[in-house]
């Protein structure tokens, strides 16, 4: 599905990126990991088109995406959860939902989007910015989920929740991934995110510097001690 090859972008001057490069399959749940300020973000604002690539392809379902608005990347079906959820705050529960819905027919609905997250259809009414944390983070991924996206991408899942909420998380995605639902995650969480993906990419200073299963992770203790531990 999502194809990233040779990718490098900067900020101004700087660069950031350098010839990074991985593949997402149909079903995959693939992850990026490395430390703070190594490029994870950076790596999906490119894909997403809110950075411009310097050099590199990025292509889903065989078609590129180098050079088009983020809204089209978004077309093509990827649907992004956002470092810091990104709600918006003064529409309700439902209205978030329903801002970014694909349409009529569309496989994800209001009613599969509270099924996966109760919590939401019992506070629909309440505004954004009235949901605690973990509430907001089910919004966010709730909201990207009603684009219908073929792959979904998440941007530090679980930062700053509380773990019985960080549990609910990890448990909507496995649930997402026995259904079929593609994922690229980002997250600090190792041993949450072994027990669920397929692959591993290790980005260090803007570059990949491993790329494994979850069974070549947790036989190379080396990778958490050189790339992982702050």
């Amino acid at each position: 599905m999502l194809t990233v090859r040779n990718l490098a972008a900067s900020y101004g001057p700087a660069q950031v990126l350098f010839d990074i490069g991985f593949t997402v399959g149909a079903g995959e749940v693939v992850t990026l990991l490395g430390r703070n300020g190594m490029g994870k973000t950076t790596t999906i604002h490119t894909v997403m088109g809110l950075i411009a690539a310097s050099a590199g392809e990025v292509s889903f379902a065989g078609k590129p995406l180098a050079g088009l608005p983020p809204y089209r990347i978004a077309q093509a079906g990827l649907g992004l959860v956002p470092e810091g959820r990104q709600i918006f705050p003064t529409l309700t529960v439902e209205e978030n939902l329903v801002a970014t819905a694909r349409g009529k027919g569309a496989e994800w609905t209001l009613a599969r989007v509270y099924d996966l997250f109760p919590r939401l259809s019992e506070r629909r009414r309440n505004m954004g910015d009235q949901l605690s944390g973990g509430e907001q983070q089910m919004l966010a991924i709730g909201r990207a989920l009603m684009t219908n996206p073929k792959l979904l991408i998440l941007d530090e899942a679980t930062e700053g929740l509380a773990p019985m909420v960080r549990q609910e998380i990890w448990s909507c995605l496995r649930r997402l991934k026995d259904a079929g639902q593609a994922i690229l995650v980002v997250d600090k969480n190792i041993d949450a995110l072994a027990k669920l993906a397929d692959r591993h990419v290790v980005i260090e200073k803007g570059h990949v510097v491993w790329a494994g299963t979850s069974a070549e992770l947790a036989a190379d203790p080396t990778v958490r001690e050189r790339f992982l531990q702050a």
